[in-house]
């Protein structure tokens, strides 16, 4: 069945020219003027995949058509045009269901674009598998909910809002969102907005001409640029200066990015999904982040839960990464003792996944007859656990703010560990048995230190 797009405006020159846009991209279309009539449309023919409808109709709004699309038994791809100073209608047409929005006047580039990407989802089947992915193993309601919340958004091109604390998966949250969205096939482009250095983060976002400043030997496409067609992950997006949040909300509005030195407008199609481990709503409140593009990047908010709100899933998950390091180091994976797991159980985890995995990494490490116990986990002390109520969960919060303020410590320990392992090299001349030996580990588990830290050539 060949595939239709229902055009829904008032105005006879924009159906028009929508009309001859897209029957030259090969598809049928059909053309009304109102909410009655697309309605009707929608409930007779049955080959229709797509929705182009206006925001203001003579008979009503365009919300009025989406949300009849969401309550249908079948759901084509929506999209609402707007015109200028609408977005915030636009906006609300994305909470309601719609897949995107379009600027009028409507670039034929734009149409094309959304068109071909709004059409992939049509017969697309998307579910999301946690077996593969720590971060999203489990079987407790709430990361059951958040694998169906996946699954929407991913139909989706409305901004999202990732929310979580650091080392709970949020940047796994986007890149599923994207590997189940009809951009999977283009480009994710992660950047940590905390790590570019204030002065250079215009020149990454939107790269410069050749000459624009010193050292700008070249031209260099920015991030929007690379990660055009696809998704866009801006981590740690509250660590943005203020000024570069103007020039941020310009681009995602308008859709169009200018390099640094250059008055030509380069126009880009980017999906933002934005992340970070503070409270943003508390940083707009103390005006370190503007309101304005607050409301713009968070029309869909997608918290991801700590680790103790999924307690129940810790064996789960170390019985998964336990296997992992048994296939990655080539042994046998060891095993987990009682004492060991109910520790573990008992746990607070300010790190959550992230450092759950490091502490089974260490533990099998250290571990003696390939059996890990309580003690080889190495945890801090009982005060730092969950178990003493509303006290403890204050706890949590500071250290986790300890955690944010000290920066990335696992980086920082990483650091330590593979200059320990360089120094064994050194004092044995490369010579990776004596080394191993040195340390005092096996050498397959010194092998897996090497290739970890790119040390093994």
């Amino acid at each position: 069945m060949q595939q239709t797009v229902l055009i829904i405006d008032d105005e006879p020159d924009i159906r028009e020219l929508l009309d001859i846009t897209i029957t030259r991209m090969g598809l049928q279309t059909i053309a009304v003027g109102n909410v009655r009539d697309a309605i009707h449309a929608l409930q007779s023919d049955a080959s229709i995949s797509l929705c182009l409808t206006d925001i203001k109709l003579p008979d009503g709004s365009g919300l009025e058509i989406v949300r009849h699309i969401q309550a249908s038994s079948r759901c084509p791809a929506v999209a609402v045009l707007t015109a200028y100073g609408s977005t915030e209608i636009a906006v609300d047409a994305l909470k309601a269901g719609a897949f995107d929005f379009i600027n009028k006047p409507v670039s034929v580039a734009q149409l094309r674009s959304l068109v071909k990407t709004a059409l992939k989802l049509t017969g697309r089947e998307t579910a999301v598998d946690g077996s593969n992915n720590t971060r999203l193993l489990g079987e407790t309601s709430c990361i059951v909910k958040l694998r169906e919340q996946i699954i929407k958004l991913s139909r989706s091109q409305a901004p999202v809002y990732i929310s979580g604390e650091s080392g709970s998966g949020k940047e796994v949250v986007a890149r599923l969102i994207h590997a189940n969205g009809p951009r999977s096939d283009a480009p994710f482009v992660p950047v940590n907005c905390g790590a570019i250095p204030s002065e250079l983060v215009e020149s990454e976002f939107f790269g410069h001409a050749k000459g624009s400043f010193t050292g700008a030997y070249d031209h260099k496409e920015g991030l929007f640029e690379a990660a055009n067609g696809g998704t866009l992950f801006l981590d740690e997006v509250a660590d943005l200066p203020l000024n570069m949040q103007v020039k941020l909300l310009r681009a995602i509005q308008e859709k169009a990015i200018r390099r640094i030195g250059s008055n030509q407008e380069i126009p880009v199609d980017v999906r933002i999904l934005s992340a970070t481990h503070r409270d943003l709503a508390k940083a707009v409140a103390a005006e370190h982040f503007r309101s304005d593009l607050f409301y713009r990047i968070n029309v869909i908010e997608v918290p991801v839960p700590s680790l103790r709100d999924r307690s129940t899933d810790i064996p789960l998950l170390a019985k998964f990464m336990l296997d992992k390091i048994g296939r990655e180091w080539d042994i046998t994976p060891p095993s987990m003792s009682d004492d060991a797991l109910s520790t573990l159980c008992k746990y607070a985890f300010p790190g959550n996944v992230r450092e759950l995995e490091n502490i089974i990494e260490r533990a099998a490490t250290l571990c003696e007859n390939n059996t890990i116990t309580a003690k080889d986990l190495s945890l801090p002390s009982i005060s730092t656990t969950a178990t003493s109520g509303a006290n403890s969960t204050n706890a949590l919060s500071e250290i986790s703010h300890m955690e944010a303020a000290k920066g990335d410590m696992e980086t920082y320990l990483a650091n330590i560990e593979m200059k320990i392992i360089t120094d064994a090299l050194e004092v044995n001349r490369w010579n990776k048995t004596e080394s191993a030996k040195m340390l005092g580990v096996t050498f397959r588990q010194f092998r897996y230190k090497l290739k970890k830290y790119k040390l093994d050539d």
